[in-house]
């Protein structure tokens, strides 16, 4: 029986070496005791239990190898890529030497300021120097606030203004005095010729000139309409003219308000006031009009256009029916 074990756990062990995988070739052993026979089962068993545990471990050992070679690898790769880098930096494309930037500068020496189409129009004003974009943008913006109010024209210029010359309100009315008064003897108010910027000026001629600058855009803004002649008003935007035609019709104690607007790209023109409104849209360039009934006399209306392809903000007008 021992001879036989032996012989059998021999023939095991060279099977298992050989990989062989077919289970009938244990068909041709003889089976000669059946204690011995049990007892090969267990030692097989174990035996093959033992070799797949072993051979779990050998595949895990080596999974897990390469992992950790590359974290390895990748580790030593950057600690020399940071080495090289702080003993030679690289330079940027325009630098022939290692140079020093500041974190920060005091003053940009470019100022970008975005282009408003509404604004463009200051070119057709009458002034000897123009204002700079930013002023003249947020002194569009005041002028446009004020002409819906009731105020005089010489509060509404001071109020246009103010911002840009604080505590210097007794200076202001009386330079407004002098812009009116000049507007009123002559006509048109005309400064000396200025060389240089708006910056170069000093700060009276820098108020003169602002105060000019409202007087023109508020009277641009305002538009009187009698019933017996119609009025029409020019504005140039950065995509061209827009042209506006007003017309105020009196039918007895009532009348209406007829607007054309002549718009250089798509937008829309609307008309409100007591308590009423009308809006036209249009999605290309050309013409739009726009009807208000029920108009009363030296009410104030307002007219907004709006043209999107050039600022999201609108351009009002205010529109006062006169007999």
């Amino acid at each position: 029986m021992n001879s036989d074990s032996e012989s059998l756990q021999h023939y095991f062990l060279s099977w298992l070496l050989t990989d062989s995988g077919n289970p009938r070739d244990f068909k041709r052993i003889e089976r000669k005791d059946t204690h011995g026979a049990e007892n090969l089962l267990q030692v097989t068993t174990a035996l093959a239990s033992s070799y797949r545990e072993a051979e779990t471990k050998l595949q895990t050992f080596q999974l897990g190898e390469i992992p950790t070679v590359q974290e390895r690898f990748q580790a030593v790769l950057k600690r020399r890529l940071q080495c090289q880098t702080e003993s030679q930096p690289p330079l940027f494309p325009w630098e022939t030497q290692i140079t020093d930037y500041p974190e920060y500068l005091d003053e940009p020496a470019v100022v970008l300021v975005p282009t408003w189409g509404w604004a463009v129009q200051q070119s057709n004003l009458d002034l000897p120097i123009l204002l700079p974009d930013s002023i003249f943008r947020q002194l569009l913006d005041k002028c446009q606030a004020l002409i819906t109010s009731s105020s005089l024209l010489g509060p509404k210029l001071i109020q246009a203004v103010e911002n840009f010359f604080p505590n210097e309100f007794q200076t202001l009315n009386n330079l407004a005095g002098v812009v009116l008064t000049g507007a009123t003897r002559s006509k048109k108010l005309k400064l000396p010729p200025l060389a240089g910027d708006y910056a170069d000026l000093q700060l009276r001629q820098q108020m003169l000139l602002s105060l000019l600058a409202a007087k023109q855009l508020l009277e641009s803004l305002t538009l009187y309409v009698s019933s017996t002649e119609p009025l029409t008003r020019q504005w140039l935007t950065s995509l061209g003219v827009l042209n506006l035609r007003v017309e105020y019709q009196l039918q007895g104690q009532v009348g209406k308000l007829w607007v054309q607007g002549d718009l250089p790209s798509k937008g829309s023109i609307k008309i409100q006031g007591n308590g009423s409104q009308i809006k036209a849209e249009s999605s290309t360039p050309g013409c739009l009009s726009v009807e208000l009934g029920g108009v009363q006399l030296n009410q104030t209306y307002t007219l907004t256009i709006e043209l999107k392809e050039i600022d999201q903000q609108p351009l009002s007008f205010a529109i006062i029916p006169t007999s």
